[in-house]
């Protein structure tokens, strides 16, 4: 069976791809920082739980490590992400703390974790799977370290799209979702009109089936065919 490492896999979109490519008979790996959460989360049998910071070298090696012996990683989800301050500051009032942070979970553990995975997604000519936002494009009034984050995610992962020729290399952006970090991103505030996580699942499983050229896309720019759930 196929193997899927996914981060950040306790709630939201992280969880609903999870249980979308279980359903599909696929092993996985997921992680997330919350064990509890991450434990109610994880549903079915062919699930490798492993808990943990994706920033902390150790954890990252025990997700590479249980990917192995699965047989190697064929698609490494980079989901897990962090919002940094709420409510947000503007780049004026943005710390070094707080940017020191969001980059380092947005950007430099999603790199790491490719790069320790490199050669299992290789063996299998695999896909990775970047989760991005229209604030990597949009210059949104407070989401300057995360908007940041996100723009360099995006570049590195075309520039790994163009230095892998044999990977399928995409970074998505899901558009809003009724999240957590959405409601981070606006304390206070009615986000009950956003679309659920799960919507977002029967695009990425079509990029996943389909496997276009590496590049950017826009989750609901990606086709559902008859063959993906919806």
């Amino acid at each position: 069976m196929p193997v899927a490492v996914i981060t950040g896999a306790s709630r939201g979109l992280g969880a609903a791809l999870a249980h979308a490519l279980e359903a599909r008979g696929w092993d996985l790996v997921v992680d997330a920082r919350d064990a509890d959460a991450l434990a109610a989360a994880t549903v079915g049998t062919r699930a490798t739980v492993v808990a943990g910071d994706v920033t902390d070298p150790v954890h990252r090696r025990a997700l590479t490590d249980a990917a192995a012996r699965l047989g190697g990683a064929e698609v490494v989800v980079n989901n897990a992400s962090t919002l940094g301050a709420s409510p947000m500051p503007t780049v004026a009032d943005l710390s070094h703390d707080v940017l020191d942070d969001v980059l380092l979970t947005n950007v430099v553990a999603p790199h790491a974790l490719t790069r320790a995975l490199l050669p299992q997604l290789l063996e299998h000519a695999g896909t990775v799977l970047n989760i991005s936002s229209d604030a990597a494009v949009e210059p949104y009034e407070g989401w300057g370290a995360y908007g940041a984050s996100k723009a360099a995610l995006d570049h590195l992962t075309r520039i790994l799209g163009a230095e892998q020729p044999t990977l399928h290399v995409y970074a998505v952006d899901p558009g809003d979702m009724r999240t957590r970090m959405h409601q981070d991103a606006f304390p206070g505030e009615d986000i009950s009109d956003r679309p659920e996580p799960a919507t977002v699942v029967p695009h990425l499983l079509a990029l996943l089936d389909r496997r276009p050229p590496s590049g950017r896309y826009r989750a609901s720019d990606v086709e559902v065919s008859d063959g993906v759930p919806a």
